[in-house]
């Protein structure tokens, strides 16, 4: 079974989320949470954004060994530097380096021509090459990018020496069915494609976030940046649990593995909304419920310390659940309710 890798961001495009700020020590403590977790990329921070987050990327370098710690750096010299005074204590360093490439983004933002951006990436991840051998690029606003311009930016920092492409749909505009082509036209026309990972990094503003991974996952896409809780800016990112969850729920249409351990999924759940304040969504939580005419199967729930449904199997009136072995996921109470067979 091929293996996805999970890139968090929770402590960096997460706490970007309103309400969800944290300190070092906060920020310290969960990186440990998704250390057990079984993550296999904790983003850390940016650590050019201020000295809370230098110093948060850097404590978690020094002491979180297994997974590789990342730090995001925008495409010029002094993030660059930055971000690795950063990480150089890591035991696995990435160098995340991100540029704008659409022509909103060039045009009204960065005030640069197509030649310059290319140029910058491509100048970018060499330097970023130069200082750390684990280095990812992201192009900004690359669903709205024209895709020609997208694949000669692409190739281009593949040359620099770029090992992961990680592919944003920055504003959550595009659509699954949309995303999953532009996956493939990438395995196709860059040059150097099967020497890097392909990443998506998909945002929430049209409840697609999860849906648009899962179509990338399938097209081809090995590396999946994700939060706990699906916090980040506007609203929100791709969910982690989601994620890994509807892979394990569903290998006959996923067949991917993870090295996410479902059991601490719950409890790095309710550390971020302990630590940030904002309750987590339904995935995570725990859920009332109250069944209709599955009654029969969920009323065999509370025999369970926890579980959630999840729909018919092929076997006739049973329901599939997810148990504490395999999500820690929790249900405060079964009801009966009025719409249920058992009612009286």
């Amino acid at each position: 079974m091929e293996r996805i890798t999970v890139f968090d961001t929770t402590l960096r495009d997460g706490e970007q989320s309103p309400g969800c700020s944290m300190n070092v020590q906060e920020k310290l403590r969960l990186a440990h949470q998704l250390d057990r977790l079984g993550v296999d990329v904790i983003e850390a921070g940016f650590p050019i954004a201020s000295e809370g987050d230098f110093a948060a990327v850097q404590a978690i370098a020094a002491v979180v060994r297994r997974p590789i710690i990342a730090g995001l750096a925008r495409a010029c010299t002094q993030d660059i530097e930055r971000a690795w005074q950063a990480l150089k204590s890591a035991a696995r360093p990435r160098i995340h380096v991100f540029l704008a490439t659409s022509d909103i983004h060039l045009q009204y933002k960065l005030k640069i021509t197509r030649q310059q951006c290319l140029e910058r990436a491509r100048d970018s991840v060499r330097l970023a090459k130069s200082l750390c051998n684990d280095v990812e690029f992201s192009p900004e606003d690359a669903t709205r990018t024209d895709p020609e311009f997208l694949f000669q930016i692409l190739s281009a920092v593949v040359e620099a020496g770029a090992t992961t492409l990680n592919i944003p749909d920055t504003v959550g505009y595009t659509m699954p069915a949309e995303f999953a082509s532009l996956i493939q036209a990438i395995r196709q026309r860059v040059r150097g494609i099967e020497n890097v990972t392909i990443s998506a990094h998909c945002h929430n503003d049209l409840g697609l976030a999860v849906a648009n991974s899962l179509a990338a996952i399938e097209a081809g896409v090995r590396q999946v940046e994700c939060t706990i809780n699906g916090i980040g800016e506007r609203a929100g990112n791709a969910s982690l649990e989601e994620i890994v969850m509807a892979m394990r729920v569903r290998p006959d249409h996923y067949a991917y593995d993870t090295g996410v351990v479902g059991e601490q999924l719950y409890p790095a759940s309710q550390m971020l909304s302990e630590i940030t304040g904002v309750p987590a969504q339904c995935v995570c939580s725990r859920s009332r419920h109250s069944p209709g005419w599955h009654a029969e199967e969920s009323a065999d729930l509370r025999d369970h310390d926890a579980a959630v449904s999840w729909g018919p199997r092929f076997e006739a009136g049973a329901w599939q659940t997810l148990r504490t072995s395999c999500a820690r996921f929790a249900l405060r109470a079964t009801r009966i309710s009025i719409r249920s067979a058992r009612a009286g």
